[in-house]
């Protein structure tokens, strides 16, 4: 397994993007060679915990989008790269104005039923991620459409408020896929229909969920695997047990020890991948003591990210700033108190009237990331000394995300999905308007303004400008505690392969995925 330092120079390149909104070529999204492995064959994900949903428009647990992306399609893609390339359109184009976004789809696409995918089913669905009344963790990144229009069978216009660089990038994640206009969140969550390269097969609750092969898959390079099953197994070094045994085939593991564990045994390959997902101590600055900038500016300061790191992921990783994206990355170091500084954080406290110390009741997840609660423990104990008491309540991943969506709690020990453009990662927590603002907590005048100009230019060069601003908006007023960024670690047994670790973790080359 490769180590070396977590470098924004060593992805930075594989992580730009084409975010201006172009006209792009037809064709399905190039994908790695799959290897010599003989198409065919079933393969066993291990997996920590069972998918909480199975309606892509409400899908926060990781291991639902796992799931999910590979039954559903979406207008666009990422590459293994993270560019922004065809999926369900096949290409598109912006007017000069930036105002209009035409959608060219393919033709010839089918749901799992057999029905017939079109521009109806995209106004549906878009109409559908807009309103309000669906709940979609989504809405937000669609705030710039005013409407949308089928002009013909397999054209869709989309009239915008102005011009949106994200709105490409934005249109690739799971929550926002396609869905057929005659289907329903009840239906789905009973019998997913998607037009993805696998359709499901059999679930067991709490045990497994197998997918099989859709032969009728749009792609220009069919699934090689005639089924993948991802299998409950609640302990990554059990993964590991069951890897050794034969028993799974492949895993993505959160934990180093583990990872290093796995490749000791010599019969497991482990690659090492750097995420733009990252580690953070979400605050509600809606919550009791909370609601006092001061009181957070306190937990900022008290805490060592770098002793978190160590602790909690043995180092593996580095200590970030909100924006994970190396092409908007972040500077750790521009953030009030860089370094621990409890005196600092006493003058907070006092400024706050709360010498004496204050509680926050923190919840965590166990089960969905190895790391969470020696996170957890470690900033418990960090924080003690400033007295801030953090009282921890351990919950299943389940409960956890029902607790985390609405937003009961005064601070969440979590990790966060990260995405290649800054407004698909931020624009829904920290907007007055974004749909999981009442999550994140926090909002201002000044970041809906910053998140507007964000999206208004396609200069690489302002982008960048703009989001270092949010970033410190953010720090500054200590929205959320940012911790670190890590890796995730795919570990394979002999005979897999094709599969292709992502930065965003996604597990979409599944679809290029042999076993021998």
């Amino acid at each position: 397994m490769p180590r070396g330092a977590f470098s924004a120079a060593g992805i930075a390149a594989a992580l730009s993007l084409a975010l201006t909104a172009c006209s792009s070529s037809s064709g399905a999204p190039s994908g790695p060679a799959s290897g010599t492995g003989a198409a065919g064959g079933a393969l066993v994900v291990g997996v920590t915990s069972d998918p909480d949903t199975l309606f892509p428009w409400k899908a926060t647990q990781f291991q639902a989008v796992n799931v999910l992306q590979n039954l559903y399609g979406t207008l666009t893609e990422f590459d293994k790269d993270l560019n922004v390339v065809p999926g369900l359109a096949e290409s598109w184009e912006t007017s000069d104005d930036g105002r209009k976004l035409t959608l060219k789809l393919r033709q010839g696409v089918t749901f799992a039923d057999g029905s017939a995918f079109d521009s109806k089913d995209v106004k549906d669905s878009l109409d559908k991620i807009m309103d309000e009344k669906t709940a979609a963790v989504a809405r937000a990144s669609l705030s710039s459409v005013k409407s949308v229009e089928a002009s013909g069978p397999d054209t869709v216009e989309l009239e915008l408020s102005g011009p949106d660089a994200a709105l490409p990038a934005n249109l690739a994640t799971v929550n926002m896929a396609m869905l057929s206009s005659d289907d329903t969140e009840e239906k789905l969550n009973a019998t997913p229909n998607g037009t993805g390269p696998f359709t499901l097969g059999k679930r067991v609750p709490s045990q497994s969920i197998t997918l099989t092969r859709n032969d009728k898959y749009w792609g220009a390079e069919k699934p090689k695997l005639a089924s993948v099953e991802f299998r409950v197994i609640p302990d990554e070094s059990s993964i590991v047990s069951a890897m050794q045994s034969g028993n799974v085939q492949l895993a993505v593991f959160n934990d180093p020890l583990v990872a290093q564990t796995a490749e000791g045994g010599g019969t497991i390959q482990v690659a090492k991948t750097p995420q733009l997902n990252y580690h953070a101590l979400q605050l509600n600055a809606q919550h009791g003591d909370l609601k006092d900038v001061n009181v957070r500016l306190a937990v900022q300061c008290a805490i060592d990210r770098k002793q978190v790191l160590d602790t909690a992921a043995l180092g593996e990783g580095e200590v970030t700033g909100p924006i994970t994206a190396p092409a908007f990355k972040s500077d750790p170091n521009k953030r009030p108190c860089p370094a621990r500084d409890l005196t600092k954080a006493a003058e907070y406290l006092a400024k706050a009237g709360k010498s004496g110390g204050v509680t926050i009741k923190t919840i965590v997840s166990q089960g969905e990331y190895a790391t969470s609660v020696n996170e957890a423990q470690n900033l418990k104990a960090q924080l003690a000394e400033a007295k801030i008491t953090l009282d921890l309540e351990v919950l299943e991943s389940g409960a956890f995300v029902d607790r985390w969506v609405a937003a009961d709690f005064d601070a969440a020990v979590a990790l966060n999905g990260g995405r290649p453009d800054p407004d698909g990662s931020y624009g829904r927590y920290f907007t007055s308007k974004g749909n999981l603002n009442k999550v994140a907590g926090y909002s201002s005048p000044e970041l809906d303004e910053l998140f507007q100009q964000g999206k208004a230019t396609t200069d690489q060069a302002e982008r960048k400008a703009i989001y270092e601003k949010v970033g410190a908006e953010l720090e500054n007023n200590a929205a959320w505690i940012w911790l670190f960024a890590g890796y995730t670690y795919t570990a394979t047994t002999s005979g897999v392969q094709g599969f292709v670790p992502m930065a965003s973790g996604s597990l979409q080359y599944l679809r290029t995925t042999s076993v021998g």
